[in-house]
């Protein structure tokens, strides 16, 4: 499984993104995904997890509210929307995959398999 994340940039303070990451591979709907982020300086930190039907989602409690993540399965993709975004947000995202079969949510990096390359994200304030 390769992943892809894009959508990263620069906005401003309470501006909106939306994070995309495209999946290779006919198993995407059978792994849960997640979207972790890392700031300069600090350690990488889950933010959001869906479960392959899009049933079961999780979200760290500083993005809840504000952050919004789904999939298209037909598509193989899983999306991050954004909103509210404040400087505490600027950080590398990446988007990760569970192994095959997993059922959500899924919280810790450990249960993840396989990573994609990161996207910047950078809030001006």
């Amino acid at each position: 499984v390769q992943l892809q994340a894009f959508g990263g940039g620069l906005v401003q303070a309470g501006g909106s993104l939306r994070l995309s990451c495209a999946a290779s591979g006919r198993t995407f709907s059978s792994r849960v995904m997640g979207w972790f982020r890392q700031a300069s300086g600090k350690e990488r930190e889950f933010v959001a997890s869906i479960s392959g039907g899009g049933t079961v989602r999780s979200y760290a409690d500083s993005v809840k509210g504000r952050f919004t993540i789904s999939r298209d399965n037909a598509l193989n993709t899983v999306y991050l929307q954004m909103n509210s975004l404040s400087s505490e947000d600027t950080a590398i995202y990446y988007c990760a995959a569970t192994t095959f079969g997993s059922t959500g949510p899924r919280r810790l990096q450990s249960e993840y398999e396989y990573w994609g390359q990161g996207t910047q994200v950078t809030v001006s304030s």
